[in-house]
């Protein structure tokens, strides 16, 4: 066999093989038709939904001190519920053009006031991501990691640095233990 007749083999053989892969790589289901497909937000235990509690109460806009919500602290922007949450139906959220979204479209309304994070959360470099490179994926909305209320994460109180290879207590390789820290059980 030729070099010439093992290149027509390999181009009759990959062909149908790729164009397979094209259709399966493509193939779109019926529950994966949203640009990004999210789980859930994390809701608070017991205070969602919200029209539980808040179905036929006058809506009050004024900006004035909460008494209820006593355990939710408002450190985000100028401090006012409104800001995002839709005072008409507080089952949904609402962006400053006035445009209604549901609370797993959450991202959006973060966008409109940290656009860089927007962007860099829809390409996979901000937030976590699971799933598959050329397949499904799951995005994490900005609560999953940060608080509405409070996005900016507490300080951490950092790790010891590494230990120097000079000021380990093994001086060479043989003196390390097989197993340090017992996790190994025989």
């Amino acid at each position: 066999m030729n070099l010439k007749s093992i290149s027509k083999i390999f181009l009759i053989v990959s062909i149908p093989v790729v164009f397979l892969s094209l259709l399966s790589s493509h193939a779109i289901s019926a529950d994966e038709t949203t640009d990004y497909p999210v789980p859930p937000p994390p809701f608070s235990e017991g205070i969602f939904p919200c029209s539980g509690c808040h179905a036929g109460m006058e809506v009050n806009t004024n900006i004035r001190e909460l008494s209820f919500h006593e355990d939710i602290k408002l450190k985000h922007f100028d401090g006012w519920c409104f800001n995002c949450h839709n005072p008409d139906n507080r089952d949904v959220l609402r962006l400053a053009s006035g445009k209604i979204i549901t609370f797993k479209e959450s991202e959006y309304l973060c966008g409109q006031c940290h656009g860089e994070k927007f962007r860099n959360w829809k390409v996979g470099v901000h937030g976590k991501r699971t799933g598959l490179w050329n397949g499904r994926k799951e995005y994490r909305l900005c609560v999953h990691c940060h608080s509405p209320h409070q996005p900016r994460f507490k300080p951490l109180k950092p790790l010891p640095p590494p230990v120097r290879p000079e000021d380990s207590k093994y001086k060479t390789i043989e003196q390390i233990p097989l197993n340090p820290l017992n996790s190994i059980k025989e």
